[in-house]
């Protein structure tokens, strides 16, 4: 990435207002930084020789903290230091050699950031482009620049996301590489480690604070929320074809009354939207695998034996039977779904409600699913004659609706299809659930069918049990007498 003139360090600035919190500080402290590298009053920018190399335009922690205490004024050492770690946290001056943007008071080597990275440009670096440095980085052989074990996990990590585009960020990053190349090994030593502090900024070590995240209740205080994402390498995205340069950030345009409006219904719904803990989703989903781990049958060998992998099909035939076994008839009581999925099931209920004098419910909405599959030749005739039956004034077996369900249905029966009574459905639904449903597993019917289903079982056992007490003793009676006849003889 080559470095910018102070005309390019000057792009993005548009973004944030300039009298915003944010920006006041960027503009404090760039006063600073830019004190510090003056020429004459400054602190010296050097280059140190070390063992068999040299370390280009350092400053050590020492004469930075010497520095701020002399022209600002600042009498206790720590206090100077403090602020120069502010200064090293928002990415201005960084350490050559360490990730964790912090200033020591020691001959730690630091560097000063390019115009072009420094956070009043207003950088919204995206994943893609976290991913090109990574990418680029790896093809660098330079110990210097060997990724860090968190920087692993993260290009391991983007590399499954953006599977489908890898190729084309490898592009980009083998372009940057060829870019870099051709420059002063100088100039590409101060470069690469200007670009890695810039993004230990943006994506900092674990359990360094990201000093670039912005509270959510300042940006609603903020008269342009919206912050427009720039990319640092140019790429976009949604598209594959764009240079690896930056681009200018579009204006963006004041919102209108009809913009708050649209925001303000948006955060309504968000507020009611219904949210639940993820422990509690996970007991749920526990406690839903311990219902149903017996009516799996790879989990829970069923008798017969399994069809699914074996020849024999006798328990299909037994689950559709009309004689349901005690394990059927606990399942109707699961949920309404089992009890309807279940041809005898949905006997016994629309017996139940016969009783109640309220089946027209049921009988409904065993309609609208017949009518869900019949031939399209078939639902218009097929829909008038459901509404004729239970909507209609003066219906044979009329249902009770709500208004709006009621108004819902009348308008789709305009140009009737297959689902034109969804809202009536549903609505019945949930009164057969919320009432009909709770009594019928209440009331007798299921009750002693559920008892009736467990007296013939455990009698059979206890018959299997006396059949084999009996063969047993009888086994054992033949044999004595067997050894007694041999022995008589």
């Amino acid at each position: 990435m080559a470095q910018s003139s102070p005309e390019q360090g000057a792009v993005g600035t548009a973004d944030l207002e300039e009298d915003s919190p944010n920006m006041i500080v960027y503009r404090k402290i760039e006063d600073i930084v830019t004190r510090i590298q003056d020429e004459t009053e400054g602190v010296p920018i050097r280059t140190v020789k070390s063992f068999m190399s040299k370390i280009p335009s350092v400053v050590t922690g020492t004469d930075i903290v010497q520095w701020l205490m002399k022209n600002l004024s600042i009498e206790d050492p720590a206090e100077a230091l403090h602020i120069g770690s502010l200064i090293a946290a928002q990415g201005y001056i960084f350490p050559i050699s360490d990730h964790v943007l912090t200033l020591k008071d020691d001959g730690t080597f630091y560097r000063f950031q390019a115009p072009y990275f420094w956070p009043s440009n207003c950088w919204e670096p995206e994943n893609t482009d976290y991913a090109i440095y990574l990418c680029k980085r790896t093809m660098q052989n330079k110990t210097r620049l060997e990724l860090a074990d968190y920087e692993a996990e993260n290009l391991a990590r983007l590399q499954r996301a953006f599977a489908r585009k890898w190729e084309f960020i490898f592009m980009q990053a083998e372009a940057q590489v060829k870019i870099d190349r051709k420059k002063d090994k100088t100039e590409r030593k101060i470069l690469d480690s200007q670009e890695r502090a810039f993004w230990d900024v943006h994506r900092p070590v674990p359990g360094c604070v990201n000093t670039t995240e912005m509270d959510i209740r300042k940006c609603r205080r903020m008269k342009n929320p919206q912050r427009v994402k720039k990319s640092v390498y140019g790429v976009a995205e949604d598209t594959q074809t764009q240079s690896p340069v930056h681009t200018h950030p579009q204006p963006s345009r004041k919102d209108t009354k009809e913009d708050v409006e649209k925001e303000i219904i948006f955060l309504n719904a968000q507020l009611d939207r219904h949210c639940m803990k993820m422990s509690k989703v996970a007991e749920t989903l526990m406690s839903y695998t311990e219902q149903y781990l017996e009516y799996d049958p790879f989990v829970c060998p069923p008798e017969p034996s399994n069809p699914w992998i074996s020849d024999d099909c006798t328990f299909w035939e037994l689950e559709a039977s009309k004689d349901p076994s005690q394990q059927r008839v606990r399942k109707w009581g699961f949920s309404l779904d089992e009890a309807l999925k279940d041809p005898v099931g949905r006997d016994q209920f629309l017996k139940f409600l016969e009783s109640e004098f309220s089946s027209e419910n049921l009988r409904f909405w065993l309609a609208v699913q017949d009518l869900k599959r019949r031939p399209l030749q078939d639902v218009p005739a097929r829909a008038q004659e459901i509404w004729q039956e239970f909507l209609a004034e003066g219906a044979p077996s009329s249902i009770n609706l709500d208004s709006h369900s009621y108004e819902r249905t009348s308008q789709n029966l305009k140009d009737p299809g297959r689902y034109s009574f969804e809202d009536a459905q549903d609505h019945i639904y949930k009164l057969m659930k919320s009432d009909s449903y709770t009594r019928f597993l209440r009331s007798s019917v299921y009750q002693d069918l559920l008892l009736a289903r467990k007296k013939p079982e455990s009698e059979q056992g206890r018959r299997t049990s006396l059949e084999k007490f009996t063969r047993s003793v009888g086994k054992s009676l033949t044999g004595k007498r067997l050894t007694g006849l041999m022995q008589s003889s």
